[in-house]
């Protein structure tokens, strides 16, 4: 059985549907009820856990034999940091003992020690401590999700513009989320033993001018990427919801992909969408 935490997001689902295809049993662990139809339909089980229950956790977990393991995001109007640290305490106490024989953990590029860095200090955190306990674990270190674009749908259709922390011409690499769920579901399958650090990116690097031009194309509307300067930062982000803590965590964790203060894989593994792709079908699905 495979344990899927986290299998209603982007990422969950597609490493579930990918082991499904395989004919693999698959149990996801989810808090919305109201996902569950679809997935117990596609011949998974469900799980509704939240996961700072740390028995009921360690319960699911006692269940399976290998884990795909996403901490959740936190709600960007909380304190994500001290939240997320929250759930990964919970999660990281729930395997003391279950049994399971393998872990597949989804991270991220530029994971490094840190505070209020956003998700590189929390998964950061989390690889290394998945390094300490004794069950064989893999890590992804996933590119920028293809999926932060999601939310520039409303104003890509209303305005025509793609707002971004980043400048139009800056590249970095991302990825799309079912690419990651593929690969994911391959490591998982993978002998116990066989464990390792992986990258994972897309085709190539993209930046928001190359976003905006995927969504004038799919929506055949002028679409252009508009920065929001450094000092504006903070202020734009508690403005569409963001706490003030953390709003700073993004801020500071932005700032460190600018300045490209972390490594960069030599030879990652690499997904086939790309931006265009990922794009047309956001658009397509939203219909």
């Amino acid at each position: 059985m495979y344990i899927i935490l986290g299998g209603t997001g982007h990422v969950g689902s597609a490493v579930a549907q990918s082991l499904l295809e395989r004919g693999q049993a698959v149990t996801i662990i989810s808090r919305n009820a109201k996902k569950a139809t679809s997935w117990k339909q596609k011949g998974a089980q469900v799980a509704q856990v939240d996961v700072h229950d740390t028995y009921a956790l360690h319960q699911v977990f006692r269940n399976g034999k290998r884990l795909f393991l996403l901490n959740p995001p936190a709600a960007p109007s909380a304190d994500t940091a001290a939240e997320e640290r929250k759930s990964l305490a919970s999660i990281l106490k729930a395997l003391d003992g279950s049994g399971l024989e393998k872990i597949v953990a989804g991270s991220t590029y530029g994971a490094q020690p840190g505070n209020r860095i956003g998700d590189l200090g929390i998964l950061y955190e989390m690889e290394e401590a998945l390094a300490e306990q004794t069950i064989p674990a893999t890590i992804i270190r996933a590119a920028y999700y293809m999926s932060n674009w999601d939310m520039s749908l409303l104003t890509a259709r209303q305005e025509g513009k793609v707002y971004s922390l980043f400048p139009p011409d800056f590249t970095l690499p991302m990825v799309s989320p079912d690419d990651i769920g593929r690969m994911a579901a391959q490591l998982l399958v993978e002998p116990a033993p066989q464990t390792g650090l992986h990258y994972v990116e897309g085709p190539k690097f993209y930046s928001p001018a190359d976003v905006a031009a995927a969504f004038a194309n799919a929506l055949r509307k002028p679409v252009e990427a508009v920065e929001i300067p450094r000092g504006e930062w903070i202020p734009a982000l508690t403005r569409v919801g963001f706490s003030k803590e953390a709003a700073k965590s993004l801020a500071a964790m932005t700032a460190i992909v600018l300045e490209k203060k972390y490594d960069f894989p030599a030879s990652p593994l690499r997904g086939t969408t790309t931006i265009q792709e990922y794009i047309t079908k956001l658009i397509s699905d939203g219909q």
